[in-house]
């Protein structure tokens, strides 16, 4: 391995480390939710094997997504800067903005100057659900957490600014999804990241972004293990002949790779 790239390996799993809080055993917070047949993690105790996996929800670290799903995304955005897949990154559902900024990260690493990493979001927590929305939305309430799940924009443009990596290659889209993405200004996509939980989030998500992504993209998805979410990737991908190979990454996430010739709907 040369220099450089010895260089590079350290700067990416350091910035991993330090926003995922594992550098330096940021504790979860104590909003954090009980997973499904497990009780929640004593008040102010860091578990290593929860935080790899993205299962709490951190203090002060940047990002929830925990480890393994990082250096997914590390692995996708390095996969399509080597094969030339056209298109910029973009996250739907940003939280404190620390996968975006990871993204930032692997452009400054490698010295990419030509695209652009898209960080889409509300900027004020998850949307208030009704027994008309789609999936099983209403019943997971997750608005009621908005205390800790919505963070303001000038809270996500200073944590970039304090990695050095606020610049004109990062572009914020506040709002609603279906309200900012059917006029975002992305031509196209190279790694898709859904975050934003709930069926008609991820809905939005999908039907505004995917048809941009590149032959070759990711979609990663950060709540597959959801109900909510999986409802959702599964009928679009069945409403538009998806048949790419999902790959799952941890207990909740997963992606796939779009093939270079999407099948026929």
């Amino acid at each position: 391995m040369s220099t450089e790239a010895s260089v590079r390996t350290l700067y990416l799993d350091l910035m991993k480390k330090a926003l995922s809080g594992v550098l330096y055993n940021d504790p979860p917070d104590e909003a954090t939710p009980s997973l499904p047949g497990e009780s929640t993690p004593p008040p102010g105790v860091f578990l290593a094997e929860r935080r790899e996996g993205g299962e709490d929800w951190p203090t002060t670290a940047h990002t929830m997504i925990g480890v393994k799903r990082l250096d997914n995304l590390q692995e996708c955005a390095e996969r399509v800067l080597a094969d030339g897949v056209p298109g910029d990154f973009v996250e739907t559902g940003v939280w404190r903005g620390g996968a975006c900024i990871l993204l930032r990260a692997v452009l400054k690493a490698y010295g990419v100057t030509d695209r652009l990493v898209w960080a889409a979001d509300s900027f004020e927590g998850m949307p208030v659900a009704d027994e008309t929305s789609g999936g099983r939305d209403f019943q997971m309430q997750l608005h009621k957490y908005n205390e800790v799940l919505g963070v303001s924009l000038k809270e996500v443009r200073e944590n970039f600014r304090s990695y050095g990596l606020l610049d004109d290659q990062v572009g914020f889209l506040p709002g609603w999804f279906k309200d900012t993405l059917p006029a975002a200004p992305i031509e196209k996509v190279a790694v898709l990241r859904l975050d934003g939980d709930l069926y008609d989030s991820t809905m939005d998500a999908l039907t505004h972004l995917y048809p941009k992504l590149s032959p070759g993209g990711f979609v990663i998805v950060d709540d597959f293990g959801l109900p909510t979410c999986a409802s959702a990737i599964h009928d679009y991908r069945a409403a538009h002949g998806i048949t790419d190979e999902i790959t799952r990454i941890d207990r909740f996430g997963a992606y796939w790779r779009r093939s270079a010739r999407p099948a026929a709907v």
